[in-house]
């Protein structure tokens, strides 16, 4: 999530308080395990694995321990979410996954910061952020990756000009009226923004509830 704070609608983004410091995403335990089998091709067999916007930790506990050979770094900006992150961590007990940090992938230059990175990914992030914040974050994590590297993207796009279901629409609607700076971007745009950034796109898959993901590679 970006640094300005945004106004969302409420079922923008949904952690409910578990025990300890756990927050729970109901949408996390739905698409977990689709995005995991979408992925399983494409994943590398080692390395480092950076996940931007981490939210509650419910995800990338998963990632963890389905591909144990990648060492994987949460990331967020919220304190009560990298509280979260850490404590789904301490609770699954895997062993490559690192302790929750803070990042902003929103600001430019953050890249010098995380060199290296075989797979970065992130999921359902670019409507609720702004589109100079998403064209940062895309060719920043451009920077961040090795050469080789994976770049995945999950969530809900536009297709053209057009959504993919009246529910997406209405999602839409609901986030520019908090803040019209968000919603939904269009497929071109953000196939353009990786291309610009030097990263070939592979393969755009259909996921279910109209979302897609995305994945692409650094030569």
């Amino acid at each position: 999530m970006p640094s300005k704070p945004r106004k969302l609608p409420a079922t923008a983004s949904v952690a409910i308080p578990q025990s300890g410091n756990k927050l729970h995403a109901p949408s996390a335990a739905r698409n977990v395990g689709p995005i995991i089998e979408a992925i399983w091709p494409f994943a590398p067999k080692s390395g480092q694995a950076l996940e931007i916007a981490s939210g509650t930790g419910e995800h990338i506990i998963r990632y963890a321990a389905e591909f144990p050979a990648l060492s994987w770094q949460p990331t967020d900006i919220a304190p009560e979410r990298l509280a979260s992150i850490d404590a789904w961590g301490a609770e699954a007990g895997v062993s490559n996954l690192i302790a929750a940090r803070h990042l902003d992938a929103s600001i430019s230059g953050w890249a010098q910061g995380w060199q290296g990175q075989n797979l970065i990914l992130f999921s359902n992030l670019l409507h609720l952020i702004a589109e100079r914040e998403a064209e940062t974050l895309l060719a920043e994590a451009a920077q961040a990756l090795a050469a080789g590297g994976v770049f995945i993207i999950y969530g809900p796009f536009m297709r053209g000009t057009e959504f993919a279901s009246e529910g997406d629409r209405s999602f839409h609607e609901s986030l520019r009226e908090q803040d019209p700076e968000i919603g939904y971007k269009p497929l071109h745009w953000v196939l353009g923004r990786l291309n610009a950034a030097g990263l070939k796109a592979e393969q755009t898959i259909d996921m279910p509830a109209s979302n897609l993901l995305l994945v692409a590679r650094k030569p």
